[in-house]
């Protein structure tokens, strides 16, 4: 049996024809595509050796076998082909080309050489915030900030100037600011943006509005930068929480309220203070507070005040350090306020310190302690004492708190109600806070947590009167 082979003509890649053996009356056409091939097989007379059919001259009968003469032609699509035979996907280009950022120069300045440059700026040809970009590239050809001077008769203050201007007003743009906010800025609108160069993103464009509003010039942008900038550091300042962080007039207003009580209640400057910021107020809350400061107190707030100077609880501020060099040291059990009341019965109730080296002893496993210089107040608390840590002051004082932690140190030993201008640590809705014996008293209670003997705060870098006054003791 002689088997067919293909023949390729070299110059068709496309195409090949298939050529039987001389015994053979098959022919077969190929034809290939890019998606599809189509195979037709066309029998005319078999005559070959097989199996299935027997030459006479062996001996041995013949039988023919009927094929159909023709077939039907039957397609195969790519999906029956082999992965490995198709021709693999392009691949994703991985390597991007780099593409510099895009120039702060404006187009009609591109092209300019040094010389044009300097031109320019000699002749401030344009708006400053298009001719400004061009002091930066002088920079990097080599210009010193006294040859720019020299040449163009702008001073190092004045490049300067223009330059972070410039970067400010791209920011306004950038984070969408308004068209008309932005076009207030084109004439000598640079050392107005210069001015609020240390605010963030948001910042800048609140103050930008707030310039263009009020008609400021360079020294009140100045002032209201300085007030947006300083008013997260005054956290804790009288009036702090009636004003509104996130408006710029709220942010000036408070600046000059807190200047304001720098002076003497009679004083023309304190009142001409009062004044402007009542003026820049926004909201309500600091309105009012404004207008306390300015026309007094009501009676109601003038009797609270009185209320606070007779408060009988020790109010003192640690010092860094102040627990290493004490002579003499108190340790008690802590408790967190959000644990509850039966957190607080569960703290040791005796301990003591005792030996060579002072080692504390407790009638109980504790896994919370606290080491407190030896104030005469901790040291009279023989039995019973705890502190109790609170998260707020502003939710535990009866008085203006700071908004900050504090920790106030309770006799469990002294749970009645029997001083009237005594301090308590009572249980309400709201948790845990100190309450005055008279206000007990009147209200019935006759029994508390413990009586408070101290309330301590923690450590501050930027607190220079680190012990309350006089009135605040008594």
């Amino acid at each position: 049996f002689l088997g067919p082979y293909l023949i390729f003509d070299e110059d068709d890649d496309d195409k090949a024809s298939y050529q039987p053996s001389s015994s053979s009356s098959l022919s077969l056409s190929l034809t290939t595509h890019t998606t599809m091939l189509s195979l037709t097989a066309t029998t005319l007379k078999s005559s070959i050796f097989s199996p299935f059919t027997h030459s006479k001259t062996h001996g041995l009968s013949s039988h023919s076998i009927t094929r159909l003469v023709n077939p039907k032609p039957f397609t195969i699509n790519d999906s029956l082909i082999p992965a490995s035979s198709r021709q693999a996907p392009a691949k994703q280009q991985l390597y991007q080309p780099f593409r510099p950022p895009p120039s702060p120069i404006p187009p009609k300045f591109r092209s300019l050489d040094a010389a044009g440059k300097i031109e320019v700026l000699a002749d401030r040809m344009g708006l400053w915030f298009e001719y400004a970009p061009l002091i930066s590239s002088l920079y990097t050809e080599g210009f010193t900030p006294p040859t720019i001077e020299e040449l163009t008769g702008l001073s190092g203050v004045e490049q300067n100037r223009l330059i972070v201007g410039a970067q400010v007003r791209d920011s306004l743009v950038q984070s969408g600011a308004k068209p008309e906010v932005i076009a207030a800025f084109d004439t000598g609108g640079a050392e107005l943006l210069y001015e609020i160069r240390l605010l963030s993103t948001i910042q800048r464009v609140a103050a930008a509005e707030y310039i263009v509003d009020k008609e400021f010039d360079a020294k009140g942008a100045q002032d209201l930068a300085r007030a947006i900038k300083d008013y997260p550091h005054r956290r804790g300042d009288v009036g702090f929480r009636d004003f509104d962080y996130n408006l710029p007039g709220d942010c000036l207003s408070f600046m000059l309220y807190r200047k304001s009580r720098e002076h003497k209640s009679t004083s023309e400057l304190r009142t001409t203070l009062l004044e402007q910021a009542l003026e820049v107020a926004v909201t309500e809350k600091a309105k009012k507070a404004v207008t306390r400061e300015l026309h007094g107190e009501t009676n109601e707030e003038r009797a609270k005040e009185e209320e606070i100077k007779i408060i009988r609880v020790p109010v003192v501020r640690l010092r860094f350090g102040e627990v290493a060099g004490a002579s003499s040291v108190v340790v008690l059990p802590v408790c967190k306020a959000e644990e509850g009341e039966e957190k607080l019965n569960e703290a040791p109730m005796e301990f003591e310190a005792g030996g060579e080296f002072g080692v504390v002893e407790a009638e109980k496993e504790w896994s919370r302690w606290v080491v407190l210089p030896g104030w005469d107040p901790v040291v009279a608390v023989r039995k019973g004492g705890v502190a109790v840590s609170f998260r707020d002051d502003r939710k535990v004082l009866p008085w203006n708190g700071k908004e900050e932690a504090i920790m106030v140190v309770t006799d469990r030993e002294k749970k009645t109600v029997e001083a009237e201008d005594g301090y308590y640590l009572v249980v309400t809705e709201s948790g845990m806070k100190l309450e005055r014996g008279s206000v007990l008293k009147e209200r019935g209670v006759g029994e508390s947590l413990g009586m408070v003997v101290l309330v301590v705060r923690p450590p501050r870098d930027d607190y220079d009167d680190w012990q309350i006054n006089d009135e605040d003791w008594d």
